[in-house]
């Protein structure tokens, strides 16, 4: 499929009518059911050898921790390897990982609980390596427009499989028990493998080897920083969300003070609900130029509803307000096209990682945020003030959000983003027209 034109619109069915999409559909699906059953099944293989809420915890979240590690050192990997074999190869470390998890179940006796956190978080380190090569596939598979709507569909299955993992991992651990659980989700790796490895062609790598891959990860990193367009867009991603996002990690104990601790379940599934809605709506029935207007209005979403806390909902309220919020999501899908358009292919890899990392790092950093706030007044207030907070970034950054950088060169810095420097494999900004 060839979409003619960045603004011609395209649909979910033309997206779906890609052969190679549906792998990489098939195979992010698979992917994300399979992560958030291992999460959930090794917090609590975790929990039941040691009856510590906090080790639990630690479990749940341990493989997040090394990400942003591997995001700043590794990330010059996703554009010199071939992507393929780089997704193949991260399906098979979470084969191994889980495998080595759930050796009880095999009957070969558990590993010791300090080593099965450090093996989670050393599979962790390349997590967004693997990830950034996903992601820098999809506009080579679709053009235009549908590279969007793409963006859109793994947005919105990867919010839906994260609820129907919590939902069928605890059905399998009801079931099988953890450790079983933990081998099933081995098997689910296994069969994206398989998928991508068939499904996908083998596209060569984008840049060539010739410096250390740490070495090029660093001043790669520091190049599309100091590129003030591509810095503009990586911080209306990163800093919108993290406020409001971050305030979810207060719906818990929120929803416990007001009696309602069932209802925590509910306003988190509402939140998930929101943002595939809003992501499906925008894709679906906004035109490209109309999504674009969109990203500034959607973004003061994400905070304005998160006001009406300060008058301490009750759980049909808080679920109502953290879905409202959480639609407002859909303002990425207006700065999609943009970063795109903004780096050069040669790092588009590192450029995805890039991405993705530092809007975990903010949204981990925000929940600190928002916790350490919650102690100090209360949670209700904290999840309203959490709400201004993110206003006030969404103002502050309302030129980078409506694209006052685009299409005006003299405010663009095009720095070199070849692996030796000035003069190797660099590409011209997309403001400054090759020679």
């Amino acid at each position: 499929m060839t979409v003619a034109a960045n603004h011609d619109r395209s649909t979910f069915r033309a997206c779906f009518a890609v052969a190679e999409f549906r792998v990489l559909f098939g195979s992010q699906l698979l992917l994300v059911l399979g992560d958030t059953v291992k999460m959930l099944a090794f917090s609590v293989l975790v929990y039941a050898r040691t009856r510590s809420p906090g080790l639990a915890a630690l479990a749940y979240m341990i493989g997040f921790l090394p990400q942003m590690a591997g995001g700043m050192l590794l990330l010059s990997l996703a554009d010199r390897w071939r992507p393929r074999a780089l997704m193949v190869a991260g399906d098979l470390l979470r084969v191994a990982t889980c495998l080595v998890l759930g050796l009880g179940a095999l009957g070969l006796g558990d590993l010791p609980i300090g080593i099965m956190l450090a093996l989670v978080f050393a599979a962790g380190v390349p997590t967004s390596l693997f990830s950034a090569a996903r992601a820098a596939v999809l506009p080579d598979v679709l053009a235009g427009d549908a590279y969007v709507l793409g963006r859109a569909v793994f947005t919105t299955t990867s919010a839906g499989a994260q609820v129907a993992g919590l939902a069928v991992g605890g059905g399998l651990l009801a079931v099988t028990g953890p450790h079983r659980a933990l081998l099933i989700t081995a098997a689910l790796s296994l069969g994206s493998a398989a998928l991508t490895r068939f499904g996908l062609r083998d596209r060569a790598a984008r840049a060539s080897r010739q410096a250390g891959a740490v070495r090029t990860t660093l001043r790669v990193n520091r190049t599309l920083l100091a590129d003030r367009a591509v810095r503009g867009l990586l911080l209306a991603g990163w800093l919108p969300p993290m406020l409001a996002v971050g305030a979810e990690a207060v719906y818990v104990p929120y929803l416990t003070g007001e009696g309602a601790a069932w209802g925590a379940g509910v306003v988190l599934a509402a939140a998930a609900a929101g943002m595939g809605v809003g992501e499906f709506a925008v894709g679906r029935f906004a035109p490209p130029a109309v999504r674009e207007r969109l990203t500034f209005p959607l973004a003061l979403l994400l905070g304005v509803p998160l006001l009406g806390f300060a008058i301490r909902p009750g759980a049909a309220g808080a679920a109502v307000l953290a879905a409202l919020a959480a639609a407002g999501l859909a303002y990425n899908l207006g700065l999609q096209q943009r970063f795109l358009d903004a780096v050069p292919e040669a790092a588009r890899g590192q450029a995805f990682g890039l991405q993705t990392s530092g809007l975990m790092t903010a949204q981990a950093l925000g929940a600190a945020a928002a916790g350490a706030l919650a102690e100090l007044v209360p949670a209700h207030l904290a999840i309203a003030l959490s709400g201004c907070g993110a206003i006030a970034l969404v103002l502050a950054l309302r030129g980078d959000l409506r694209g006052d950088l685009r299409g005006d060169p003299l405010r663009r810095v095009s720095p070199p983003y070849g692996p030796g420097g000035a003069g190797e494999d660099v590409r011209p900004s997309p403001a400054e027209p090759a020679a």
